[in-house]
């Protein structure tokens, strides 16, 4: 017990101080969008937007990350490195081919994304700005995927915690000084506004991919590539193991593109009902967002671990990992329950000072308290079925999460518009405001009644996705 409680904490510790840091960055985003402007709803649109089209680039792209960390543990647990270096080297070269080919569909890809995604014309202007400058981090960004996921499945979370940490923090410091600018001593720099965010982006994930290549060289370089010759290079991309490697990440592709429609629900069904409720849904995302990358922690020990072990065909050690990996990460479920209940506001605060879009969000905050608990567990068993490289559940699962967003959305809007057409005061769109915070919020901020419960509605859909994924997942663990 002692010992595999010493390999989750070793692994996941790490993991979790770099995580810390990564939502860190997208509140700073958001803070740095809400204060460059008197309208910062529209700003902070502008970002939810930009950021959700490089959700929707990349998430189709995340096999490098989950597929090469799977795949390396079991090789790890088998003792085999030179199957470790082919793993890497077949990674990074997928990701340096798909990252060309997203810098030369870009125009066209924002075309479409926009003929399906709804929201003011403030919103689209600047969220295309940004996407024009973030896009030139796509090869550094969709390489870093590839990294992290082999430096996991390597038993090692020392190099990934690094890498973020220079990732995020420059990427926190550069956006703030490209956008705002700074000033010290008789050194003056006025900053270049909105596209400073995106641009802070780009230079911090270059600087984090040539952080990940120099750990890789000095860790690495004898232990697992010694002895790599260009013809073990040109010969990665044959045989039985890319074989598998590609038909497993056909599995996490569908299994992306179900991420990539729940998020995309989410914030379009958002950017329907005007730029306050986008700026309160994306805002709510980014707090859910702060919780979840501490579960992922021990989600990537999990990841670690199932696949060391069932590399070695160690079956008691993997339910072990299992069971440990399940009770740290729930605590860290309660902790932030806590949190939510009793800083919520002051979190608020933090990521903008529009007095609207907080009285908006506070609303809401009740859906808080209840995320952790669900989210926690899909999250976990995210990285145990990852490690197990179990792509196939791993893809139904996330079939039946989509099936429950839709479902519990379709059905609560019919009921929402049922009881809006049978002229209910309650649910009327206008009218003189009701009883109430939320509703005398919107009264005073131009959002509708039936705005503000629709977003319940999609708050609630977001959820069920979560507990459809924790069920599934958990009556499948038998057969696992």
């Amino acid at each position: 017990m002692k010992q595999i409680n010493r390999d989750i904490l070793k692994l996941a510790v790490p993991s979790i101080l770099a995580n810390i840091t990564v939502p860190l960055v997208g509140m700073a985003d958001i803070a740095v969008a809400g204060h460059l402007d008197s309208d910062s709803a529209a700003m902070i649109g502008g970002i939810a937007v930009g950021s959700m089209l490089f959700d929707l680039l990349y998430w189709n792209f995340s096999f490098l990350r989950v597929g090469t960390g799977g795949l390396a543990a079991q090789a790890y647990g088998r003792g085999d490195m030179r199957e470790c270096a082919r793993i890497f080297l077949r990674a990074a070269g997928i990701a340096l081919a798909c990252a060309l080919l997203l810098i030369a569909v870009q125009w066209v890809f924002v075309s479409m994304a926009f003929a399906v995604v709804d929201c003011t014309d403030q919103v689209r202007e600047l969220a295309s700005m940004y996407f024009f400058v973030r896009i030139w981090a796509a090869p550094a960004t969709l390489g870093l995927m590839a990294f992290k996921g082999w430096f996991i499945g390597m038993q090692d979370s020392v190099s990934p915690m690094l890498t973020d940490l220079v990732v995020n923090g420059m990427n926190v410091f550069m956006s703030i000084v490209l956008a705002l600018g700074i000033s010290v001593g008789s050194f003056r720099y006025e900053g270049i506004g909105f596209a400073g965010i995106a641009a802070g982006t780009v230079m911090a994930q270059w600087t984090g991919l040539l952080s990940a290549v120099i750990m890789l060289l000095v860790r690495y370089r004898r232990r697992v590539f010694s002895g790599m010759s260009l013809a073990d290079v040109a010969g990665v991309f044959r045989g039985e193991q890319t074989r598998r490697f590609f038909v497993m990440n056909s599995d996490l592709f569908v299994r992306s593109l179900c991420f990539i429609a729940i998020y995309i629900g989410f914030t379009t069904i958002s950017a329907r009902y005007g730029d306050l409720l986008l700026a309160t849904g994306s805002i709510m995302m980014k707090l859910l967002l702060l919780f979840s990358y501490f579960p992922d922690g021990f989600a990537y020990a999990g990841e670690a671990l199932t696949g060391r072990y069932v590399g070695a065909g160690d079956k008691g050690m993997m339910r072990s990992t299992v069971r440990w990996t399940f009770l740290w990460s729930m605590g860290i479920a309660l902790v932030f329950m806590v949190i939510y209940r009793f800083a919520g506001m002051m979190l608020l605060g933090v990521m903008t000072s529009d007095m609207a879009v907080i009285d908006m969000a506070r609303c809401y905050m009740p859906w808080l308290l209840m995320m952790p608990l669900v989210g926690c567990a899909a999250f976990t068993w995210d990285g145990i079925y990852i490690g197990a490289t179990a792509s196939k559940d791993i893809r139904n699962a996330m079939l039946w999460a989509v099936a429950a967003f839709v479902c519990t959305w379709g059905v609560g809007i019919h009921v929402l518009n049922a009881a809006n057409t049978s002229g209910d005061a309650v649910y009327g769109m206008s009218g003189a405001c009701s009883s109430g915070e939320c509703f005398a919020a919107a009264c005073s901020s131009g959002a509708t009644r039936y705005g503000i419960l629709a977003m319940h509605i999609l708050m609630g859909a977001y959820f069920a996705h979560l507990l459809a994924r924790t069920v599934y997942l958990s009556l499948r663990y038998r057969r696992l």
